[in-house]
């Protein structure tokens, strides 16, 4: 069949390789440059890892709603202007996560999707060679203290119910191993099978480069509207004229919620505004990508510089950045790695904002449209695009080609929302 996959962000890539693979013919529509700075693939935390199967939402989040309102800065934030059309998405989003057996439930659904990433980003990339930008050994998640590890104790017994190993780190053990880290932190967590890509864009663009040596067509455009006649897709109407086609894949990450609508789901995306900030040709970070627990933010080395890259800010998908949250990420990093120097330009600081497209129990939409079955949905994986990326890819690639599902694809459909 000859499948449009409408975005090439990691989603839209590894879903293009996989289709080829199973013997379609592949038209990716995108308007921008694939791997390119607009797009969340581009800015995200480089982190391929298989211990993310906790929802962001969690028991007793409920009582920060006040405090994200009145914090501009927060780790997570929402602007007053956009609290009345963020309310639904919100309210979910609490719900989602409101005890333990909820966050339970979710997190088999997350762990089938995140479970093996590094081996599987790592084969595609040696495929589209591009298998140096893929990183094994494993991330570190450091704590001032034990007493902060306990504190969290049961999202790690969480994680621990779906076979995720880690090795526990004291002080000394841990600043063997990361000798340039702050001092404050005494304690960390090392999970063995974790992962990272050290140029997320350089690495989607690779795979659309692939899919276009071996006969894929990209189209430079943005996708319109589905054209859709007694069920049936005809074609995907674009702005640079219509692409007749059998299948469809929505892969337009935060801008897939009109798509959706026109196959017949309405669907609660929302996006999660992300920053970074990458201190340019910085020679100190961490020798293991890791992620602080009194940040909440990834830190990376990659081929430019120290990448710290978090935060949530639920704005909307028009906003003008607010890059004062960026010059958090810079403080922070100036905090956490005492080598960086004091008096960093701004032109030594790169940064980014950028959409993840998220669903409030932090579960994507993969299977097809309710009103044509022609559609399929393949969006909506917040923090865990990158990770996911390789299993959704292959699960699309199952549903067009009515295959057995390398996943059982029932958590992600578009139903549970009805």
């Amino acid at each position: 069949m000859h499948v449009a996959v409408i975005g090439a962000g990691i989603v839209g890539a590894v879903s293009a390789v996989e289709l080829q693979r199973a013997g379609h013919d592949v038209t990716i529509i995108e308007p921008g440059e694939p791997g390119g700075e607009q797009a969340a693939s581009y800015g995200n935390g480089c982190w391929l890892s298989p211990s993310s199967v906790l929802p962001v939402s969690g028991p007793g989040l409920w009582r920060k709603v006040p405090g994200w309102i009145a914090d501009p800065l927060g780790p997570l934030a929402i602007r007053w202007s956009y609290v009345p059309r963020a309310l639904p998405w919100l309210l979910r989003f609490l719900r989602a996560g409101w005890d333990w057996n909820r966050v339970r439930r979710i997190a088999p659904a997350m762990r089938a999707l995140v479970v093996g990433c590094p081996e599987k980003h790592l084969a595609l990339a040696e495929e589209a060679g591009v298998g140096h930008l893929i990183k094994r050994g494993g991330l570190l998640y450091p704590y001032p203290n034990r007493a902060a590890f306990e504190a969290e104790r049961e999202s790690w017994a969480i994680r621990r119910e779906q076979g995720i190993a880690w090795t526990e780190l004291d002080a000394n053990e841990l600043h063997q191993r990361e000798p340039e880290l702050d001092r404050r932190y005494t304690f960390a967590v090392h999970v063995h099978e974790g992962g990272h890509c050290i140029d997320p864009g350089a690495y989607v663009a690779a795979l659309v480069n692939l899919v276009v040596a071996r006969g894929g067509t990209l189209l430079r455009a943005k996708a319109e509207a589905l054209e859709i006649e007694d069920g049936r897709l005809q074609a995907v109407q674009t702005s640079a004229g219509p692409v007749p086609c059998e299948r469809a894949v929505i892969a337009a990450g935060a801008w897939s919620k009109v798509l959706a609508a026109q196959a017949g789901d309405t669907v609660p995306l929302e996006t999660e505004r992300g920053y970074h900030a990458l201190i340019l040709g910085a020679e100190t970070g961490p020798r293991t990508p890791m992620i602080p627990s009194d940040g909440k933010m990834s830190n990376v080395r990659t081929p430019q510089g120290l990448r710290i890259a978090g935060q949530v800010e639920i704005a909307g998908l028009e906003a003008a950045p607010n890059w004062k949250r960026a010059e958090v990420l810079r403080d922070y990093a100036l905090a956490t790695w005492p080598a960086l120097p004091r008096d960093l330009r701004p032109e030594q600081v790169k940064v980014w904002m950028g959409h993840r497209p998220s669903m409030p129990d932090s579960l994507p939409v993969i299977g097809p449209a309710t009103g044509c079955a022609d559609v399929v949905h393949a969006f909506g994986h917040g923090h865990i695009g990158l990770a996911a990326g390789a299993t959704t890819g292959r699960l699309v690639a199952d549903i067009v080609s009515g295959t057995p599902p390398v996943i059982d694809p029932a958590p992600y459909s578009p139903a549970r929302f009805r």
